[in-house]
């Protein structure tokens, strides 16, 4: 048992979940005449924490998430730096993400009752729509696209709201950080085929959310593939079933509105997530936010009572952190209060990575499936230039003793006397030659299911979900030959 870890005005209390490129704390606010209120904090993993790439893209989503203003978006509230680290504050949620629904249900043999579904789908749809007409501060569209819409970054509230969450990987026209060559930023089985050729797009959006809406109809994955080239083989070329050939309750015009969404060409589909909306909503019957919550609390309703308790232990001042909410109890100094990004603060203690928490919270990051690393040339050996230069210092020894003997014997013979016998031994060095290690060669490797300590530099070249809470013995973009594992196969 022991204290919170304190980050200026934010105590981090437990780990929510964790993901390839960050780990979420639930933690709690302080301000003044004890104001109090429950976040949750997004900490970049520390190794990427000093790679410029991955510092930009955090900050990249913080600014963009930070110009989309909808209920159906899961704001960014602050940003803390320190010297070293990066952290994202975020609103919590009290719910679960709809990939941790579908699983529920699954396992209490239960379908998600189409006007839930037909809910879920248009606060997604409206949160999107939301992003892709987000404009900067001078009023100049900011063109977002998700890129990794999925069940896992849409959080359904226990209120009946669903919530976008995770514009880590979003693509935008003013976007700081750019893709890097070759790279795939999603996930695979929610790819639309332009994004897996690198072209994406609203539209790109709107496949994806179609086939998160599929899956919410019928309990069902869309894609299955046992490797990665089979996966991608079946997402480009298979034919996507009507919801109703698997879930009797889809009416045939909910099933046109769904594949519209999935039309291979983008020319085809739904000219806007908005439209998609509409479109549902003239089919179906919708629920309200009210029937979505109850619905929510049926399945999961212990589950958040669950949480519900730890929570409230946090906000009455009662919780210590136990064994596994932070790994180890922290009683590390806090950092200085407000700290500015760019402004020099205290060192900022390692947060461990901690195993999955008791408030399994379900936010998670995109992770990669290749690793790509170089190896360094290692530097020239120092041994050999100290044997060089001990090579040198005694030969210029031996020339000065050998000049003491000269004129030693030269006064010996100028005063007649015999000469005496000198011996002048002059050491010589048992080392190598002083000439330079020749260099390693630069060998570019690509690694699957390997740590990232074995890439220097780690690159993320097609970024994979992994499971909400996740523990991971070294938080970093892995390989992934073990598609199930990495994809949330439910």
């Amino acid at each position: 048992m022991g204290e919170p870890f304190q980050l200026g005005r934010y105590a981090l209390h437990a780990e929510l979940a964790a993901g390839g490129m960050a780990v979420v704390y639930l933690a709690r606010q302080a301000g003044a005449v004890g104001f109090g209120k429950t976040v949750a904090i997004k900490r970049l993993h520390p190794h990427l924490a000093r790679d410029p790439y991955f510092v930009t893209m955090f900050l990249d989503e913080a600014r963009l998430v930070a110009r989309v203003q909808h209920p159906n978006v899961v704001p960014i509230l602050d940003v803390v730096s320190t010297d070293s680290e990066l952290f994202l504050v975020l609103e919590y949620v009290r719910g679960e993400t709809l990939s941790g629904l579908l699983r529920a249900a699954r396992r209490s043999n239960t379908t998600m009752p189409v006007p839930i579904a037909a809910a879920i789908a248009i606060g997604l749809l409206a949160g999107l729509h939301a992003a892709h007409e987000a404009k900067d501060e001078l009023g100049k569209p900011l063109d977002i696209v998700h890129r990794d819409v999925s069940p896992q970054n849409l959080m359904i509230g226990a209120d009946g709201v669903p919530r976008v969450l995770d514009f880590g990987v979003a693509k935008a026209a003013s976007r700081l950080q750019t893709t890097r060559e070759g790279q795939l930023k999603g996930k695979i089985p929610y790819m639309a085929p332009e994004q897996l050729g690198g072209e994406v797009s609203a539209k790109t959006d709107v496949y994806a959310a179609s086939l998160v809406f599929w899956e919410a109809l019928t309990g069902q994955r869309t894609f299955r593939g046992e490797t990665e080239a089979q996966l991608l083989h079946v997402v480009m070329t298979a034919e996507v079933p009507a919801p109703s050939t698997l879930n009797r309750e889809v009416p045939p015009e909910l099933d046109a509105v769904v594949l519209k969404g999935l039309v291979r060409d983008p020319a085809g589909r739904w000219s806007s997530a908005r439209e998609m909306a509409a479109a549902i909503e003239a089919v179906v019957p919708v629920a309200s936010p009210m029937k979505v919550a109850a619905w929510v609390d049926a399945i999961i309703g212990k589950t958040l009572a669950a949480r519900d308790a730890i929570r409230a232990e946090i906000e009455s001042g009662s919780h210590q952190v136990r064994a596994g909410d932070l790994a180890t109890p922290m009683s590390t100094p806090s950092l200085p209060a407000f700290p500015q990004i760019g402004e020099s603060s205290s060192s900022l203690p390692r947060l461990p990575s901690a195993p999955a928490a008791n408030l399994a919270h379900g936010v998670a990051e995109s992770t990669a499936s290749l690793v790509v690393g170089a190896q360094k040339p290692p530097p020239r050996s120092r041994a050999a230039l100290f044997v060089g230069g001990a090579i040198a210092i005694v030969a210029v020894l031996g020339v000065a003793i050998g000049i003491a003997i000269s004129r030693q014997a030269a006064r010996a013979n100028a005063s007649s006397a015999p000469p005496p016998a000198v011996s002048a031994q002059v050491p010589v060095a048992n080392a190598i030659p002083a000439t330079s290690v020749p260099s390693a060669p630069v060998v570019a490797t690509v690694a699957t299911n390997a740590p990232v300590e074995s890439a220097p530099t780690p690159t993320v070249s097609a970024a994979v979900h992994h499971k909400p809470g996740h523990t991971h013995a070294a938080p970093a973009p892995t390989g992934s030959n073990d598609l199930n594992s990495l994809l949330d196969t439910r």
